[in-house]
């Protein structure tokens, strides 16, 4: 591979920021979608149903963050090998990515199906669910690979600079996902009824089917070599993708950790404040994606362009992300002060619920555009193979800004003061952040201050 082949280097930097960014905002959907359906169907059995469910989100969630990890891992180093135009080194990698995915994956499933019970039972599951949550968990676990494998995969093809990929493996998993949920969870059309081993099965057999897909592509792309080579060899890659891999993994975690505390400082104000903050954050989610859409692609520019040495457009690329997070987080905290009050209605007619969603939905937004720099940021410094600030800023962010303060304004303010908290460590941290990448950046590659653009 010549470095012409490395299609980030050359070229206008915003064409190709929105071009990548385009179909990850789908892939993001997709996965929303993908994540409710299983939610939806499995409340139509009811609540206990429901219950069984939800104590398997903490656990999915790491383990899921751990494949994010490694998914970042793998298109930060490919990232800068393709920019250096290395196309040996480019097949070694992900080569021995994928050998170290599917090593991981048979391990922690092992580890998960042998401690199951007893580790649901530490998070507080009852006699009367621990069997529903046996009956999902043991098939999500046997099919752990075929989670992160595709991570793997996609991460890979990511760092040639081919979001598209990602895009239709994900639209098309959430699409069998929906059709097969609910024959297989209800028993309809001759299916049996499996109920919760039934969404863990359609689940399994979906990702099947984006794990095919996605082999054949990277095939046809030429990613691979053969796997046998010396253990030092492999030992070099693994120790390359864990390097950023291990971090990423570790800032994903430490955002639901977070979470899980604010939900607590809420519960103080009864469940009615819990339930106003999940719908809140409900909606949240879904006028971030175009944000998180930018976090999946700004790393694989970053990278390709350092590699290629190209440091003055990843300066250009982080000031115009940078711009255009604040000017549609501004639009968006607009949109959301003004419709706030019937956009809470479509969640609950409870009053008090009302209340808190809709006062959630004046302030945390305000708060939008940095937030989004925020992930940019943490994606640019692991595309440079630098972790820890993204590391870092997450910490600072969560548990040194935004839990204190949380805790103090709400003794003084009340729940109105918990989400004023996030408000401003998303401000002040996305100051923070963009500054010392850009410090980071002049110090790693002498960069000028007024870089030349091409």
């Amino acid at each position: 591979m010549t470095t012409s082949n490395a299609r980030l280097v050359e070229g206008p930097v915003t064409k190709h920021l929105v071009s990548m960014t385009v179909p990850m905002v789908w892939a993001v959907l997709a996965i929303m979608l993908f994540n409710a359906t299983d939610t939806f169907f499995v409340a139509q059995l009811g609540a206990r149903q429901l219950a069984a469910m939800s104590f398997t989100f903490p656990v999915v969630m790491v383990m899921t963050s751990l494949g994010i990890g490694m998914m970042a891992g793998t298109s930060s180093v490919l990232a800068r090998v393709v920019g250096e135009g290395d196309m040996s080194q480019v097949r070694r990698l992900a080569t021995d990515a994928l050998t170290l995915a599917v090593l991981v994956s048979v391990v922690l499933s092992v580890a998960g199906i042998l401690a199951l019970d007893r580790l649901f039972t530490l998070l507080g599951a009852s006699a009367q669910v621990l069997p529903m949550i046996r009956d999902y968990m043991l098939i999500w676990f046997a099919g752990f690979a075929l989670v992160l494998v595709p991570m793997v995969v996609i991460g890979a093809v990511r760092a040639t600079g081919d979001t598209r990929l990602q895009a239709r493996l994900m639209m098309t998993s959430a699409a069998i996902n929906l059709i097969l949920d609910p024959l297989l969870i209800f028993g309809l059309l001759g299916f049996p009824r499996l109920e919760l081993a039934g969404a863990a099965l359609a689940s399994v057999i979906a990702r099947v089917v984006t794990l095919a897909f996605g082999a054949l592509v990277i095939h046809r792309m030429q990613l691979l070599c053969s796997p046998l080579c010396s253990p030092a060899t492999v030992w070099r890659s693994w120790k390359r993708i864990l390097h950023v891999g291990l971090p990423a993994a570790g800032t994903n975690v430490i955002i639901p950790i977070s979470a899980g505390i604010i939900v607590a400082l809420l519960a103080g104000f009864g469940d009615r404040a819990v339930a106003g903050y999940g719908a809140a954050t409900r909606i949240e989610a879904l006028s971030l994606v175009v944000f998180f859409a930018m976090s999946a692609v700004i790393g694989p520019f970053v990278g390709q362009n350092l590699g290629a040495g190209r440091p003055e457009r990843i300066a250009e690329a982080l000031r115009r992300s940078a711009l255009f997070c604040l000017a549609l987080g501004a639009v968006i905290a607009l949109v959301l002060a003004v419709l706030a009050a019937p956009l809470s209605r479509l969640f609950s007619n409870d009053a008090e619920v009302l209340a808190v969603t809709s006062t959630y939905l004046r302030i945390v937004p305000l708060s939008y555009g940095t937030a989004g720099i925020i992930m940019v940021v943490n994606a640019a410094f692991n595309g440079i193979g630098q972790p820890l600030p993204a590391v870092a800023i997450s910490v600072g962010r969560t548990l040194v800004l935004y839990v204190p303060l949380a805790y103090a304004a709400s003794r003084l303010l009340g729940v109105a003061g918990i989400f004023a908290a996030a408000c401003f460590s998303d401000l002040l941290s996305g100051i923070i952040a963009y500054a010392w990448f850009r410090r980071r950046l002049r110090a790693k590659q002498a960069l000028p201050e007024s870089p030349t653009i091409r």
